[in-house]
């Protein structure tokens, strides 16, 4: 992967003990940038080889006894290759799925996890914010779930480890919330389902980290056009014989609206990311995610003073 020379320059970028490989994980105690081979998973973070070994050389006597009676391997430094955030997800979404297809659940399951911005405006009375969110929990069939559950591993493998579990997992909330905001914003009343927003706010932070260390974007940016594309295309091909392209769109049943607020809402924690790389700048990270958060919450005024 080809690199830009500012960014090669900037030794936070990659990890202290195998210059060649980049990262955005930290050892949360001396804060230097490790790779998935150097790092050791700790209660909060990770740990790199030197502060493990500190760490082992300050145990009492006692603190090794007990370790060597509960742990099958002590302190082990074990492997993070393996996209655990990824697979996590995407198995409680497998979960919801399978628990869906009992006889009577489903339907419950939508509609009680499934979004629709009548539940996020207070004039309706009946509040449940956790749409927002659940919404990509719940899909509309076998096809819908493992599409976009491939697609989630299909970009999780190589964003994970280079973001790091918890930013990985923070991204995908908030991309999330991202594309629900987006369809209360230009589909109000409407009733969708599905992670799509979450993964288009996965495309859209690796192409901006991509640009950012200096890859080459232009397979990203090509995959995300058709993917974005796709309905607005099955929707000119159905509206041929009707004339009607608003409704055909309608009718091909994909919401464009969470990809697009996927998309943008990715982008922009793929830019905060991208720009809060030193441990210095770890708080003001934590300050624009969550700005980022409460700007998208703060967009929900808009359907509910506009629309209804």
């Amino acid at each position: 992967m080809s690199t830009t020379e500012e960014f090669r320059r900037n030794s936070d970028n990659f990890c202290y003990r195998h210059p060649d490989r980049q990262s955005f994980v930290l050892c949360q105690r001396c804060m230097r940038t490790v790779c998935s081979e150097c790092r050791t998973p700790a209660a909060v973070g990770v740990i790199c080889p030197e502060c493990m070994a500190q760490q082992r050389a300050s145990q009492t006597p006692a603190q090794k006894k007990a370790q060597r009676r509960w742990a099958s391997r002590p302190m082990a430094v074990v492997s993070s290759d393996r996209p655990r955030m990824t697979l996590g997800i995407i198995a409680v979404t497998g979960l919801v799925y399978i628990i869906g297809l009992i006889p009577g659940v489903g339907p419950l399951l939508s509609n009680l996890l499934a979004f629709n911005s009548f539940y996020v405006l207070p004039q309706a009375g009946l509040i449940q914010p956790w749409r927002l969110l659940t919404v990509a929990l719940v899909h509309d069939g076998f096809f819908h779930v493992g599409l976009n559950m491939l697609a989630l591993w299909f970009i999780g493998r190589s964003l994970e480890p280079l973001l790091g579990r918890a930013r990985f997992l923070i991204l995908y909330l908030i991309g999330a919330l991202g594309g629900s905001v987006a369809v209360a914003l230009l589909a109000p009343g409407v009733w969708t389902v599905g992670a799509s927003g979450a993964i288009f706010a996965l495309f859209g932070a690796l192409l901006v980290i991509g640009r950012h260390i200096g890859a080459d974007i232009r397979v990203i940016a090509i995959l995300i056009g058709i993917n974005f594309a796709w309905p607005f295309v099955l929707a000119g091909i159905n509206a041929i014989g009707s004339g009607d392209f608003a409704s055909s769109l309608a009718a091909v049943g994909i919401s464009w609206q969470a990809h697009l607020g996927g998309l943008v809402t990715g982008a922009a924690i793929g830019f905060v990311y991208s720009r809060t790389r030193a441990p210095r700048q770890r708080g003001l990270q934590t300050g624009l995610l969550i700005g980022v958060t409460v700007a998208l919450i703060a967009l929900l005024a808009i359907p509910a003073a506009f629309y209804f």
